[in-house]
């Protein structure tokens, strides 16, 4: 099926000491990958959060960001080395003593200190906290996916118009390829009585526009389009990941229509195959989209 890489998900969970709030933006990109913004005390939870996301996004960019609210994230331990303070004191006064200097040591000088106070933050164990953000992320997940597979059906929507725009332009090109054969032949015909009108040699004409009509026939490239676009909505219907594949279905369809294009003798050919791949290069940026 069409899913598209850009979509956005987000999902709150509640228990009696915290709520969590997990939300989920993901965009185009070549490959799956993922970025976690989160209280450091969570950074374990990282592996587990990127492989809950892997199973609901299998191509793109995905930003997450978890906020969480409520206490006992994190304990936090006060050290104070009083044998250091005791000697810087006790430094300050000889320093005093030594230059006859009359400040005053104020309590401000000890204690804004880093060297001589020191407050630690601790992880709490808490593996209730850990299974409500890895269920607020699994939430965000599915509702990330769901609007993924709704932007998906819009693009399909998209593709189906531009393929049968192509397959339209495809029908005039089948219908008109056996009027370029018919076209060379009266011009090669004017063109040698133009230059002599007395005799005129008909098995040289055949022989030349049999040589032509085999340069300039475009059967063979039409029947791969035609392949190549039944494939194109096979492929549609898939549930694994199928925008490399569509990617690649364009380039080949793109190879055909310049084949025909370089075949062509002829200002209708000329100008369907541009509108074959203007239609090509809609679809092309589209598919850039497709998971």
């Amino acid at each position: 099926m069409v899913v598209s890489m850009t979509g956005f998900g987000r999902s709150k969970a509640d228990s009696e000491q915290h709520t969590v709030t997990v939300e989920m933006k993901s965009v185009n990109h070549r490959f799956s990958e993922c970025y976690i913004r989160m209280p450091r005390q969570l950074m374990k939870l990282e592996e587990k959060i990127k492989k809950k996301v892997s199973q609901s996004v299998k191509r793109g960019k995905v930003d997450i960001f978890i906020t969480i609210t409520g206490e006992g994230l994190v304990h936090k331990n006060l050290h104070i080395d009083w044998k250091l303070i005791q000697d810087y004191y006790q430094l300050v006064n000889k320093v005093k003593e030594t230059f006859s200097l009359d400040d005053e040591v104020q309590l401000s000088h000890l204690l804004n200190r880093e060297e001589f106070v020191l407050i630690e933050e601790l992880e709490e164990e808490n593996e209730q906290l850990e299974d409500l953000v890895l269920n607020a992320v699994d939430q965000a997940a599915i509702e990330l996916r769901k609007m993924r597979e709704k932007e998906g059906e819009l693009l399909k929507e998209d593709f189906l118009i531009h393929l049968k725009q192509f397959e339209n332009k495809m029908e005039d090109l089948i219908n008109h390829a056996p009027e370029v054969v018919n076209h060379y032949r009266e011009r090669l015909r004017k063109r040698i009585l133009e230059y002599n009108e007395t005799s005129f040699d008909e098995t040289r004409l055949l022989t030349e526009v049999a040589i032509f009509a085999d340069k300039s026939d475009i059967t063979e490239e039409l029947t791969r389009l035609e392949s190549h676009i039944q494939y194109f909505h096979t492929t549609m219907q898939d549930d694994a990941p199928i925008g490399r594949k569509l990617d690649f279905m364009i380039q080949e369809m793109n190879r055909e229509v310049n084949t025909i294009g370089s075949k062509a003798n002829d200002s209708f050919i000329a100008t369907i195959v541009v509108e074959l791949k203007s239609t090509l290069e809609k679809l092309r940026e589209q598919v850039q989209n497709v998971e």
